[in-house]
């Protein structure tokens, strides 16, 4: 196991940005930095020993300081949407900026991988670690309570990724962090993933209204182009006239995952046929957002020029259901006043 750390570029205020590589005994690697504690590459090899790097990103600093797409990015303090871009906590509404629509999408507009953060690399008995911390001030993107946020990436000799969010806040307050990669298992720079295939442990799904609010039903898969049940290429049902598909122009859902929360266990994989590289995604959260880069554009050039666009990749979104906070029957992203929210998500990468 090896840790690297190597200089990635400047901020307007000269402010230095560091890129860390972390690479295991059979050369599988992940690179992040520390603007945003962004997870900018991951090199795995196919069944014929090649390596390729399956996560969309980009080669400068400038490129990551817009990020429209959010490429690599650990999303909190809410992922997803909140519907009327407001929350409402012991009694007191909190305002948040409507920044997709009528609702508020990832926090957003000030997100925290616009964000420096501290780093701490380490080498455990588990593998190469980096532990990325950020103080989060009250009323921070609108949420209330201060609160100390830390997201852990640990590359082990399985060729896993382990993903940690940790947070504590002084005031009650809501705690919902994802990583927004998208993966793409022929490489970063490859044609459109229809033909690669998934599998997500989800029975049912949370339908969504026309601005991807769901409407509170929690709604079976079966028979339906939702069902992924059954390992099937991407591509097989997307195009069908079913009214999610149409509303999403492809899938970009909340799937409703077949565990107890809090039990780390599997909730997806995908499949390329073509380089054998399969990857497997676990997790201890309720949710999983599947969402098809169906508004990917060209805007900002990839890594090594590559241009990525429309359906180029996907993700693979573990969360709480989106617009938990207004949704009583969903689980809770709501965090108490001292208790530490701690959630582990795994990708872990194979080939057959």
């Amino acid at each position: 196991m090896a840790i690297l750390k190597e200089l990635f570029g400047n901020m307007p205020d000269k402010t230095e940005v560091y890129k860390y590589t972390l690479t295991n005994g059979h050369g599988v690697s992940a690179s992040f930095i520390t603007l945003g504690a962004v997870w900018v590459s991951m090199l795995v090899p196919g069944r014929d020993g090649q390596m390729a790097d399956v996560v969309l990103g980009y080669d400068d600093l400038d490129s990551y300081l817009k990020n429209p797409p959010h490429f690599g990015a650990p999303i909190g303090r809410n992922a997803n949407r909140i519907g009327g871009a407001v929350i409402t906590i012991d009694g007191k509404d909190y305002p948040l900026e409507a920044n997709n629509g009528p609702n508020n999408l990832h926090s957003g507009p000030d997100f925290y991988h616009s964000r420096l953060w501290d780093c701490q690399a380490s080498e455990t008995v588990e593998g190469s670690r980096l532990d990325f911390s950020l103080e989060s001030p009250d009323g921070d993107q609108g949420y209330p309570g201060n609160a100390r946020i830390t997201v852990s990436y640990l590359l082990t000799e399985d060729d896993s990724l382990k993903l940690e969010y940790r947070m504590v806040s002084d005031a009650d307050t809501v705690a919902n962090f994802t990583n927004h990669s998208y993966f793409n298992l022929a490489g970063h720079g490859r044609p459109d993933i229809l033909k690669q295939q998934v599998w997500i442990n989800a029975s049912h799904y949370t339908p969504a209204d026309e601005v991807s609010i769901p409407t509170g039903e929690i709604a079976p898969v079966a028979g339906t182009p939702m069902d992924f049940t059954e390992m099937k290429e991407i591509g097989r049902d997307i195009g069908e006239p079913f009214e999610a598909l149409v509303l999403g122009k492809g899938y970009d859902h909340n799937w409703v995952l077949d565990h107890p929360e809090g039990e780390l266990s599997l909730a997806a994989k995908a499949y390329d046929p073509e380089s054998g590289r399969m990857m497997e995604v676990y997790t201890d959260l309720p949710g999983m957002q599947f969402y098809t880069a169906n508004f990917l554009t060209d805007e900002l050039p990839g890594k090594g020029g590559a241009v990525y666009g429309y359906r180029h990749a996907y993700c693979f979104e573990t969360q709480y259901y989106p617009d938990a906070v207004h949704k009583p029957q969903f689980p809770s992203p709501l965090l108490k006043a001292g208790d530490t929210c701690h959630t582990v998500t795994v990708y872990k990468f194979t080939t057959e």
